[in-house]
């Protein structure tokens, strides 16, 4: 039999092969580009999400050859032993009392200063737990002007990635938790069928009007604390929200730093402007350096994490804003310094090499300076603790626990001391004394007091700067813990003791605002009677005291 094919059927089969070799081809390049859909939808619709603090070690660090006088950390006589897993960003009540999450938990704990007014002499105990199903980690919070605490959002939800937009309000009087229903015109994102609010930036606006963003569109909302329904706000927002932080300004406008989310340009620099009169954003202009992590010397935008650093208000009308680079190599982030005044930016120094805060904490000191958390990379260990001082970067001693933090798990408070309160999502609290004081022109400045009060009591008090020079700390968008209102704090002449009177319903928010502000304050039943000292504190710095009776 002979197996030779004509040439009818050769050319036939040949035909067969190219068109069959041509599907074949035609069908790789399509899974190619479907893959590479695949990649870029993944990329578009899932943010870049945080690690959970390691549990490697939540105990302190023995104390032993770490209590060097000179040392600016102190710890806490009574440590956060019985957390789970570790105190979670901590936040300062209107009546001077520090409220601090179990990390991953429903449970919530208050931290009150000793009758001396120290905190490192504290007691803990335990306030009611948050509604259930509801536990977030890297969420937003802030203090409204009415003394009530609120909480929105969250990354996790029981260490669940879901990027949440559950929310709710605590009423320290009552010692409740009530839930608040999301914005519902809020969009969605990373795949869930749910609206987001996830680990979003918020801030109380000048006016006492609390806004909050959705990480990951470009949806801002505000807030009537009484009936706790939404309003958007926000049109003209260059990218998402995700990444970034907002920073309230002495003009009542708030700044932020594009990171580009969604909007990849390697070597992007804009910064916006957040205007609260029209309700929309606009440009505030090239940073001049680039502040945002897009990894584009170590594989652009694949590897890029889209982390900003803090950015933190200074007395002079400075923001000292820093930057995220995590490609290692010796590089560095960058810093960058806007002049509230004149609308400008200016390059600032870079960080010592390897160094960045790609997610990290920074904090206005009462002397003026900025005190940061830097570290190698994404969050890697060890930190390095930096103090911005106007003109250079210096390092300062590290907490006790330095060696096994990365800069991500670290949070800063201001204290009414003056002192800074710093958590790292383990048992161990400290606490962070500066050197130096403050300038006089910085401190509140009382105009109108009762001279006479009574344990129970509720009056009223006015004067200027009781919103302080800033909002204190910054982290950005996994957390807030804005400081900038007014607390009182009444001294007993006979006897020394502290007592701090809740206050609330500040008529104003406003940073380094010098007109005048009020706001009503309840002095506690047990407020020892007789003559007594007066202050107004406002992120640390107290105002010169006047005499008043408690009777």
């Amino acid at each position: 039999m002979s197996y030779r094919l004509s040439c009818t059927k050769r050319r036939m089969l040949v035909r067969q092969i190219a068109s069959v070799a041509l599907c074949l081809i035609l069908c790789m390049l399509e899974l190619a580009v479907l893959a590479n859909a695949q990649r870029q939808n993944s990329r578009t619709e899932t943010p870049h999400l945080t690690p959970l603090p390691p549990m490697d070690d939540l105990n302190p660090v023995p104390r032993i050859g770490l209590n060097d006088p000179s040392s600016p950390w102190t710890s806490l006589n009574n440590q956060p032993t019985f957390l789970s897993r570790g105190a979670a960003n901590p936040i300062l009540l209107t009546d001077g009392t520090v409220l601090i999450q179990d990390t991953g938990s429903l449970d919530w704990w208050r931290l009150t200063p000793d009758s001396s007014g120290s905190y490192v002499n504290g007691a803990w105990t335990q306030i009611a737990s948050l509604p259930a199903g509801y536990s977030p980690l890297y969420h937003s919070s802030a203090v409204l002007p009415d003394g009530r605490l609120i909480i929105e959002g969250g990354e996790y939800n029981f260490f669940v990635p879901t990027w949440t937009d559950l929310g709710a309000i605590y009423d320290p009087l009552a010692n409740t938790w009530t839930p608040v229903n999301p914005p519902p015109f809020f969009g969605t994102c990373c795949g869930f069928d749910h609206p987001t609010i996830g680990d979003a930036q918020s801030v109380i606006l000048f006016d006492g009007t609390y806004m909050q963003a959705n990480c990951c569109t470009t949806d801002e909302a505000l807030l009537d604390a009484t009936t706790l329904t939404w309003t958007p706000t926000g049109s003209g927002k260059f990218d998402i929200n995700d990444e970034e932080g907002w920073t309230l300004l002495p003009n009542k406008q708030v700044l932020t730093v594009d990171a580009y989310v969604f909007d990849y340009n390697p070597t992007g620099t804009n910064s916006e402007i957040y205007v609260p009169a029209a309700g929309k954003w606009h440009s505030a202009g090239s940073t001049l350096v680039q502040l945002w992590d897009s990894a584009a010397n170590c594989g652009g935008e694949n590897n890029a994490t889209q982390e900003v650093g803090p950015a933190v208000l200074r007395p002079d009308g400075t923001v000292f804003a820093t930057g995220a680079n995590t490609c290692g190599g010796g590089a560095s982030g960058a810093t960058a310094i806007y002049n509230s005044n004149t609308g400008t930016w200016t390059a600032g120094p870079y960080f010592p090499p390897n160094l960045n805060i790609a997610d990290g904490p920074a904090s206005l000191e009462i002397n003026g300076n900025v005190l940061m958390v830097a570290s190698p990379g994404y969050g890697n260990r060890p930190v390095t603790i930096l103090e911005w001082d106007g003109t250079n970067l210096n390092t300062v001693p590290g907490p006790p626990r330095a060696s096994r933090d990365g800069s991500y798990v670290c949070n800063f408070l201001v204290l009414p001391t003056g002192q800074i309160l710093f958590t790292d999502f383990s048992r161990d609290v400290e606490i962070f004394t500066s050197t130096g004081t403050y300038n006089p022109s910085w401190a509140p400045r009382i105009q109108s007091f009762p001279t006479t009060v009574s344990p129970a009591g509720s009056y009223t008090i006015s004067g200027h700067l009781f919103n302080g020079m800033s909002q204190g700390a910054a982290y950005g968008d996994d957390v807030q813990a804005a400081t900038n209102y007014p607390l009182v704090r009444i001294t007993n002449v006979a006897t020394g003791d502290v007592f701090y009177s809740r206050t609330h319903d500040h008529s104003s928010m406003a940073v380094a605002f010098n007109g005048l502000v009020s706001t009503h304050f309840d002095v506690p039943a047990n407020q020892e009677l007789g003559p007594s000292q007066l202050v107004v504190v406002a992120n640390g710095i107290p105002s010169q005291p006047v005499s008043i009776n408690v009777q």
